[in-house]
């Protein structure tokens, strides 16, 4: 549902949102705000990449680990139908899980949800032209070993989590994850513009990711560009044949008004306009805090995870400054983040093309819009 706001009030945003064009931080963004259930923020502005055409609200992009909450729903789904439960063995449902490790038994769903398996790299983390072959990367999660026992290490999981999730999954249902997130979580909700991995059109549909080099301004559309290191992922970002991968962790095709609709029916409970994607009790367990760390394994960072989500709480969640601690979402590559935070009653999306250094550049320009609606509307 979309409900007037003030317009004094949304101009305010808006200027923020544009003056973040207007200096050169990205070619082009998307922002969708829900008060409750009601969209009262839809803006977009700029292009789509180095020459291209104008952003709009229906401009497909990649969103990195935002694809994470995604696919993560579809294990809280097969949780709440009874097929398996956040304690059992990964290898009760798949068996060849064990094949180069008989630890691995002991690893549970919940670690997999939540960054715990002993599993947050594997040997295609440096191998992108291993991404696109789904029974060889299989094969390597079966052959892999544990770099730690299940559940003692939060260390997040990149690329891992998706190809766990999404072997899980269709081990589970015998559907590939794609299609079953297609069928059970994008169709259900109306997500017209979202996918894992480009399933419908071509890859040059989505906006073109471009990669900044520290304090580098793109005011010309042609300024700014680098090789990103953020420089080799803007370049893998737009590799016609990661974007058509199925990658569940990290190559979803999305919107902010899509993202946004989402994390609007988590926010309400499961379900949104009528239309119920989970019980309320699953999305208390699903956003409950799991473990957290003063140095994550991975992003050598302070971390909070929940099953499928990251927890507000720490100084580098990118959720706002006036976030609560209750507040849970996702961040992807310098360039996405979507978030709810249940005690203000706030949903928000914001999707861009430009890729920044996440640290600084990328938390102060989603920091700055976070706070702004929290004065708003929080």
């Amino acid at each position: 549902m979309d409900t007037p706001v003030n317009t004094t009030d949304e101009d305010a945003i808006q200027a923020l949102f544009e003056r973040h064009l207007d200096v050169g931080l990205q070619h082009g963004a998307q922002l969708v705000v829900y008060d409750g259930t009601d969209r009262v923020i839809d803006l977009a502005g700029g292009v789509t990449g180095p020459d291209g055409s104008p952003t709009t609200p229906d401009t497909k992009h990649l969103i990195w680990s935002c694809t994470k909450p995604y696919a993560a729903t579809c294990v809280h789904q097969l949780v709440e139908a009874g097929k398996l439960d956040y304690d059992d063995p990964v290898a009760d449902h798949w068996p060849g899980f064990t094949r180069g490790d008989d630890a691995k038994a002991d690893v549970t769903v919940r670690h997999v949800l939540s960054h715990q398996t002993g599993m947050p790299t594997s040997e295609l983390d440096d191998d992108p032209s291993g991404w696109t072959d789904w029974e060889n990367i299989v094969d390597v999660m079966e052959t892999q070993e544990l770099a730690d026992p299940p559940g003692t290490t939060a260390a997040y999981h990149t690329v891992t989590f998706g190809w766990l999730v999404g072997e899980l999954v269709r081990q589970v249902t015998e559907t590939p994850i794609e299609e079953y997130v297609r069928e059970h979580v994008f169709e259900p909700l109306g997500l017209e513009d979202t996918s894992i991995g480009v399933r419908d059109g071509t890859p040059e549909e989505v906006a073109t990711v471009t990669g900044f080099e520290m304090f580098d301004r793109a005011r010309d559309p042609g300024e700014g560009l680098v090789d990103l290191s953020p420089e080799a992922a803007a370049a893998l970002g737009n590799d016609p044949d990661i974007r058509q991968a199925v990658i569940p962790a990290a190559n979803g095709i999305s919107t902010a008004r899509d993202m946004g609709r989402f994390l609007a029916c988590m926010a309400n409970g499961g379900q949104i306009d009528g239309i119920r994607l989970l019980d309320p009790e699953t999305i208390e367990q699903a956003t409950q805090l799991q473990i957290e760390t003063t140095d994550d394994g991975t992003l050598s960072r302070p971390m909070r995870y929940a099953m499928g989500y990251w927890r507000g709480g720490t100084v580098s969640d990118l959720f706002g400054t006036l976030s609560s601690p209750e507040t849970f979402g996702h961040v992807g590559l310098g360039s996405i983040v979507g978030w709810v935070d249940p005690d203000a009653d706030l949903t928000f999306a914001y999707v861009s093309n430009g890729v920044r250094e996440e640290s600084h550049e990328h938390a102060v320009r989603v920091n700055q819009l976070a706070d702004a609606v929290y004065q708003i509307y929080g």
